[in-house]
This record gives C-alpha cells, sequence and structure tokens, in this order.
C-alpha cells in the first residue's frame, strides 16, 4: 500500500479514537487527558499497534499543540491582570513553589538522577493544571465563590513563573554553561518585560493592528505571528512555548476573545495529539518500576497543594470551607507537567523521568477532580469531630477559626 495511504489510515484513526476517547471521557465528566496518554501508550513503542509513517508528522502536531496551549492560557489574561497578581498574589506564589516543587526534586536527588533532572522534576510537580481546574471550577458551579479568586491568582503566577522556568530548563537541558545559560534568561526576562510594557501601553493599537471582522483573517493572521514569534523565540533559545504565551498576553479586548473562540478547536486538537505523541515516546514496560516512587510523590504533592489553597485562601480572608475547596481544587497536573517532562524526554537526560511523569500526571488527574469535590466535606466533618471531642473535653471549642464568625459574609 502506498505510504500517503498508510498515513491517511494512521492518523484518522488517531483522530477517529481521540474524539472517541473525548466523548467518552465527557459522558462520565473527567478530564481525557489520562485516556490521550493511554492511547499514546498503546500506539507507541511496547505497545499494542506501534505507529509507521505517521509518527513524524505526529510529532510536529504536538510541538504545535504546545504552542496553542500556550497562546490560549496567554489570553486568558492582560498584562494588567498579571502586573496586579504579581503585586497581591506573590507571597502565595513562591508558598506554592516551595511546598510543590521541592518534594519533586527532592525525589529526582533520591533516585540518583542528578541536579538537571531536579530541575524538571520539580517543575512537573509544582504546576498545577489550569485546564483541568477550569473545567472542575464550572462543572462543580464555583467560578462565583469567594475562594476562586484565590485559586485563579495561584495559577496565574504559575503560568507567568513558566516565562522564567522553561528558559532555565531549555538551557540546562542543552548542556549550555553558566555563562551561556545566564544570557538565555537574560533574553528570556528582557523580552517577557518587554512584552508586559508594549501589552501595558500599546496592547490597544496592537490588538487594533491585528483585529478583523473576517473570522477567517482574523484565524490567520493571529495563528502565523504567533508561530512566527515561537520560531524566533526557540531560535533565540528561550522556548517557542514562552513566545506563544507573550503573544496571548499581548493580545486583549475583542481580538482576544475572538481569536480564543476560533482557535479553541484547534488547541483542543494539536493538544491531544500532544498527549499522544509523549504517550509514544514512554515505553508501558517502562512504567511498573517507577509506579511506586510516582504515587508516593503524588500523595505527597496533593497534601502540598491542598496546604498551598488552604494558606492562600486564609491570606485573603476566606472561612474554613472555602479553604479546603481551594486547597483540593490545585491537585490536578496535567497538561504543563507533561510540557516540562517533555522537554527532558526529548533531550534524554534520564529515560526513567517520562514513565514516571506519566504515572504521576494519570494518577493526579483522576484524583484531582475528586479532591476538588470531596476535601472540603471530609476535612469539615473530621474537624468538627475533634471540635466536638475537645469541646466535651475542655467544655470550650479550640478551633474558633473552625466557626465563621455571625457578621462573616455568607459563602457560596
Amino acid at each position: 500500500m502506498h505510504s500517503s495511504a498508510i498515513f491517511l489510515i494512521e492518523f484518522g484513526a488517531i483522530i477517529l479514537g481521540l474524539g472517541l476517547l473525548g466523548r467518552f471521557a465527557g459522558r462520565f465528566q473527567f478530564s481525557p487527558i489520562p485516556l490521550y496518554l493511554l492511547a499514546g501508550l498503546a500506539f507507541g513503542e511496547g505497545g499494542l499497534l506501534p505507529l509507521g509513517t505517521s509518527e513524524e508528522f505526529v510529532a510536529i502536531g504536538a510541538e504545535i499543540g504546545v504552542i496553542l496551549l500556550l497562546l490560549m492560557l496567554g489570553l486568558e489574561y492582560t498584562a494588567t491582570d498579571l502586573v496586579s497578581n504579581l503585586k497581591t498574589q506573590y507571597p502565595a506564589g513562591l508558598v506554592d513553589a516551595a511546598l510543590n516543587a521541592l518534594p519533586g526534586a527532592a525525589m529526582a536527588l533520591l533516585l540518583g538522577w542528578g541536579p538537571v533532572a531536579a530541575v524538571v522534576l520539580a517543575g512537573v510537580t509544582w504546576i498545577s493544571s489550569s485546564g483541568v481546574i477550569a473545567k472542575v471550577l464550572g462543572d462543580l458551579g464555583r467560578l462565583g465563590n469567594r475562594e476562586t479568586p484565590v485559586i485563579l491568582s495561584i495559577l496565574v503566577l504559575e503560568d507567568l513563573s513558566m516565562a522564567v522556568y522553561l528558559p532555565i530548563i531549555t538551557a540546562l537541558l542543552a548542556g549550555a554553561g553558566l555563562a551561556a545559560g545566564s544570557a538565555t534568561l537574560a533574553i528570556a526576562l528582557g523580552v517577557a518585560g518587554l512584552v508586559l510594557v508594549v501589552a501595558v501601553r500599546y496592547g490597544r493599537h496592537l490588538s487594533r493592528f491585528v483585529s478583523s471582522d473576517d473570522p477567517e483573517k482574523l484565524l490567520l493572521v493571529v495563528l502565523g505571528l504567533t508561530l512566527l514569534v515561537a520560531g524566533v523565540a526557540q531560535q533565540l533559545q528561550v522556548s517557542a512555548a514562552v513566545g506563544a504565551f507573550l503573544v496571548g498576553i499581548a493580545l486583549s479586548g475583542e481580538v482576544a476573545e475572538g481569536a480564543h473562540g476560533l482557535l479553541s478547536p484547534l488547541r483542543d486538537l494539536f493538544a491531544a495529539v500532544f498527549f499522544v505523541f509523549f504517550g509514544l515516546h514512554t515505553d508501558p514496560a517502562s512504567i511498573p518500576p517507577v509506579l511506586l516512587p510516582a504515587l508516593a510523590l503524588a500523595l505527597v504533592t496533593a497534601g502540598t497543594k491542598i496546604a498551598t489553597g488552604y494558606w492562600a485562601a486564609k491570606r485573603a480572608g476566606i472561612s474554613a470551607k472555602g479553604r479546603w475547596r481551594a486547597g483540593g481544587t490545585l491537585v490536578a497536573r496535567g497538561e504543563f507537567s507533561i510540557v516540562i517532562a517533555g522537554l527532558a524526554v526529548t533531550s534524554g537526560i534520564e529515560p526513567r523521568l517520562g514513565p514516571l511523569a506519566t504515572a504521576y500526571v494519570l494518577i493526579l488527574v483522576i484524583i484531582g477532580p475528586l479532591t476538588a469535590r470531596f476535601t472540603e466535606p471530609v476535612a469539615t466533618r473530621l474537624t468538627g469531630r475533634s471540635r466536638r471531642s475537645t469541646t466535651t473535653v475542655t467544655g470550650t471549642p479550640q478551633d474558633r477559626d473552625l466557626v465563621p464568625s455571625p457578621d462573616a459574609p455568607a459563602e457560596k
């Protein structure tokens, strides 16, 4: 059979399979990401049906998927939002980084993987999944809750930190020395700062230049500009993903809204291809040896994310129930953990890092929606029992923070 016909059959089967998996996940109201990863494992080396001619095209599609993920993320925020979040919520961002990055780094060092792998695994365990969390908030009807702005602020800070983090690991994975790595980071910070200044002062003019009443022209201009900037950023050894993220931040207003609607289907398509591609490069036989470390890391970092959300919500004056909801909602990891791990897999620094990251994300992307739903009622029941026990022994409740003040505003 002709190679082009084989390519069409293979790629068509992949897209059709992803569509059916997405429909299955939607019926049971959970994220399709673990199913996409499993599909990649099935079609990759050591899987049930390894691919042949379409793998190269899937690799290109995966790279476009990463670019579109970061572009769409940037479109969610304006430069003013980012500056405001940095000023008001940076302590929560620092606590988030410390509590959730350190377990990943410690695990890599304990496994003997070296400092570069430690920096990579720190990023894998640090970044929550904005996509999964946004869906969970919508599904649970919590978008109007008082704790939701705290959750979104932490996600914004994590996403913004990628503009610094990704150039660092790109330089490390490339084996760049201290001078070259410092130059790469300086370029990344300079470009990010320049884009933020341009977006704040001249964002309207830029958006007006890109704007078009014709959806076709708007799609072509935004997509072409994004790919061009991403390519230039990668050529400068910064990161194509960072370039796409900055383009999204620079666009605002009606242009951002219009581009979001036009690009969402493309983002979903190529992001699904990206997860499959990551699975393709993970041998299913390599997962069982790292399953216990992945499970231990998932349990530890689920706890640290809950602690992060609880602390940040308490700092914002949210009552105990809202604090537990904030913490439970932040547990899910997903697309960006895989993006970070994918960079390491491509560079070949540690063959076991990809399987561990796959198992880790599979565990937390399944557990995440459950912790979002059940952390608050379980914690309330446990702390309620503890309070009743304390009251029985001493005659007075000791944990007054768990009892909302009569003058406190009602929470959803």
